[in-house]
């Protein structure tokens, strides 16, 4: 089943932040956090075993498991395996990511793409979230930020191993649906690309966004619309520097992005628009996309999140933006 018929609504709530990501985050906030993604009516939750070593899949499942299991869609991830035994966090080699979960639980992950790890992890990952099934799993990180020049083996590993697992495991009926879970365009059209398997849809992060959509625009998007598959955005404010803080891409954010946001931001403050809202609505505009996942640790910003997407934003805002040439001439918006 395509992933955006699977979906219960346009926005849902990425998990990463649940696994310490940045930042030490007490018990009690991150639980809090779940609560108010349940309470702003968020039905859709995404996780993975990456994201501080099983800590958000744990802290999600532990609020999750008093509700109902019908009302809601969960996401995770196949790709890494966590051990019990312990590493040493600083140690890992993640690409890109480098030191994003320093603050996750110091168990071993192991990046595995066969069929064999492809089960494990899914089964771990049931025990961690305390539910007996998930709708999507997505194969994650599958992509040359994380494997450099290695990721392209890597692929043709999980084609083997997880990609007929997954496969197999959706029409057997076990989950719903199925895709790539990365931060790079390439990975999405090469899995396109082939004859078998046959994804239901990819989560994007980062590359769909107000900052960042040239490459997805032209590549990517249209060839989801003509497959009638769908787009999941994760990392709708670029890691955080659309919306005041000081990462993109999960690192410092670069002189010259901090410069755009401020042009975006000026434009924005002018017609009375928060940046959220312009973040959200303009990943949403295009027909490809199904949902938007912004992640967060602190229960404000799910109200916030919520608020951004009903916010009624003035067409000329839009048209501003396109005149400043600050969104590609080829980008839906919400005014097309």
């Amino acid at each position: 089943m395509a992933i955006k018929d699977i979906l219960p609504g346009k926005l849902g709530f990425g998990t990463a932040p649940l696994g310490n990501m940045f930042r030490d985050i007490p018990e009690e906030e991150a639980r809090a956090t779940v609560d108010a993604a349940w309470n702003q009516g968020i039905r859709y939750y995404d996780t993975a075993p990456l994201y501080g070593a099983g800590l958000a899949e744990i802290r999600m499942g532990e609020v999750l498991a008093g509700r109902p299991r019908a009302d809601y869609v969960i996401s995770t991830k196949v790709g890494r395996v966590i051990l019990d035994e312990l590493e040493d966090v600083s140690a890992r080699d993640q690409g890109e990511k480098a030191g994003v979960f320093a603050h996750g639980r110091a168990n071993k992950v192991v990046n595995d793409y066969s069929a064999d790890a492809t089960m494990r992890s899914i089964e771990d990952s049931l025990k961690r979230l305390k539910t007996d099934h998930v709708e999507i799993v997505f194969v994650h990180d599958l992509a040359q930020d994380f494997y450099r020049d290695q990721w392209v083996d890597r692929f043709a590993e999980a084609r083997k191993g997880a990609f007929r697992t997954l496969d197999r495991l959706r029409d057997e009926g076990v989950i719903g649906a199925w895709g790539l879970g990365v931060n790079k365009v390439e990975a999405c059209e090469l899995l396109l690309d082939l004859e078998e398997p046959r994804p239901d849809g990819f989560l994007l992060a980062g590359r769909y966004t107000l900052l960042d959509h040239e490459r997805a625009l032209q590549r990517l998007m249209p060839r989801i619309v003509e497959r009638g598959l769908g787009i999941v955005v994760g990392g709708p404010y670029s890691s955080g520097v659309l919306v005041g803080g000081a990462h993109f891409e999960y690192a410092p954010a670069p002189q010259a992005m901090l410069d755009k946001v401020a042009r975006i931001k000026a434009i924005a403050d002018r017609h009375g628009v928060s940046m959220k809202a312009a973040g959200l609505q303009f990943s949403l505009a295009n027909p490809a996309v199904a949902a938007v996942i912004p992640g967060a640790s602190k229960p404000s910003r799910l109200a916030e999140d919520h608020a951004a997407l009903n916010e009624t934003v003035p067409a000329d805002f839009w048209r501003e933006l396109r005149e400043a040439a600050l969104v590609s001439p080829d980008a839906p918006l919400p005014i097309d």
